[in-house]
C-alpha cells in the first residue's frame, strides 16, 4: 500500500525512570497488534489533545498513575503495513502513584543496558538507541601533514564529549595512515570512546575496532567482509540502502546531506521532512549528515535521528 494512503497515528510514549535508573516497559497484551512486544508506555494523541496532556491521560488510565511530563527525548516516524505512526517519546521521572498495569498488561523495570534484550516494536527500537548510544558521531577531517596537530585537534574533540568517532582518510599514504590511525585509536580507547575505520577492513580487523562502510560497499554485499571486531556502520542515501544495511546486521548508519555542505557541495541537500519519511522504513539507529553542528541535535531528534554526524560541524577549529 503506498505510504500516503495509509492512516497516520500520533502515539505518545514515556521513558519511567525510577530513583534506581530502572526503565518501565509494558508488554502489549494478546488480541492487540504486535502482542507480546514490549514496549514504552503510553498511547495515541487523540484530536484537539497536546502531546503533554494525552501522556498525562494514557499513563493514568494504563498504569494508574499522575505523572510529571519532563522533557523530549526524540519524536521517531515509523510505517507499518496499515499504518504510518509518530512516536512521541517523552521522559518523566516524577510520578505520584504505584505503576500498576491496570489492563493486565505486564510490566518491568529494566536498568538501561538490558533494554536491548527486550523485543520491540519497530518504533521503539530507536528509543533504546536513543538512551544508550552517543547523539555525536564524529567524521574526521582529512589529515594534514602535520599528523601531530591532526591529533591533538582529535584529543580536543574527544575532550568535548565525543565518544563514537569515524576514522577516515582519502588521501594519505596507507602506511601512514596505519600509524595515524593506530595512534588516534589510543587516544579514542583512552577516553571511552568508539572507533570505526572508514572503508578499510583489513585496517580495522588488525586494530581491532569497528568499520564503516561506504555507500558503494554497502550494495556489494562488502559487509560480509567484516570481522565483527567491532560496530558496523554504513553510509547511506536511500531507502535501498537503508533497507541493506538493516539486512547485513548494522549498528547504525547515516544519513544525508539534509542540508547543504562544503566538504559534498554538488549533492543536492534532501531536508528534514525527506530525512524523517526515509527514517520510517527501517528500525536502525540513523544519524543525520549534512552541514549539521551541536546546535541542530534537537531538530535531528525531532525527525527521528538517533543524532548528528559531522566533520567540520564537530572538529574543532
Amino acid at each position: 500500500m503506498p505510504a500516503d494512503s495509509l492512516r497516520s497515528i500520533h502515539v505518545v510514549a514515556a521513558v519511567i525512570t525510577d530513583p534506581r535508573g530502572r526503565i518501565l516497559l509494558a508488554r502489549r497484551g494478546d488480541g492487540r497488534d504486535l502482542a507480546g512486544l514490549w514496549e514504552f508506555p503510553g498511547g495515541k494523541r487523540e484530536p484537539g489533545e497536546t502531546s503533554e496532556a494525552a501522556l498525562i491521560r494514557e499513563l493514568q488510565e494504563e498504569l494508574g498513575i499522575t505523572v510529571q511530563v519532563g522533557p523530549a527525548l526524540m519524536q521517531v516516524p515509523q510505517r507499518y503495513p496499515d499504518k504510518r505512526l509518530r512516536l512521541d517519546v517523552r521522559h518523566v521521572t516524577r510520578w505520584e502513584g504505584t505503576p500498576r498495569g491496570q489492563e493486565g498488561q505486564a510490566l518491568a523495570w529494566v536498568v538501561p543496558e538490558k533494554l536491548r534484550l527486550y523485543a520491540m516494536p519497530p518504533a521503539d527500537r530507536p528509543v533504546v538507541a536513543a538512551l544508550l548510544q552517543p547523539d555525536r558521531y564524529l567524521i574526521t577531517p582529512e589529515p594534514t601533514a602535520d599528523a601531530t596537530a591532526w591529533l591533538s585537534q582529535l584529543s580536543l574533540a574527544l575532550g568535548s564529549g565525543i565518544h563514537r568517532v569515524q576514522l577516515r582518510a582519502h588521501s594519505m599514504a596507507a602506511e601512514a595512515w596505519r600509524e595515524v590511525a593506530t595512534e588516534a585509536t589510543r587516544r579514542c580507547r583512552a577516553v571511552g570512546a568508539q572507533v570505526l575505520i572508514n572503508g578499510d577492513p583489513e585496517l580495522a580487523q588488525e586494530l581491532g575496532v569497528g568499520l564503516h562502510l561506504r555507500a558503494d560497499q554497502l550494495m556489494a554485499g562488502s559487509a560480509a567482509a567484516n570481522s565483527k571486531t567491532g560496530l558496523l556502520a554504513a553510509s547511506c542515501h536511500d531507502v535501498a540502502q537503508l533497507e541493506a544495511a538493516e539486512r547485513f546486521g548494522c549498528d547504525f548508519v547515516v544519513l544525508g546531506p539534509v542540508n547543504a555542505t562544503a566538504t559534498h557541495p554538488d549533492a543536492v541537500p534532501m531536508g528534514w521532512e525527506a530525512f524523517a519519511q526515509l527514517r520510517e522504513s527501517v528500525s536502525l539507529p540513523i544519524y543525520a549528515l549534512g552541514g549539521l553542528a551541536v546546535e541542530d541535535l534537537a531538530e535531528a531528534r525531532r525527525h527521528g535521528a538517533q543524532g548528528i554526524a559531522a566533520i567540520r560541524g564537530l572538529w574543532p577549529e
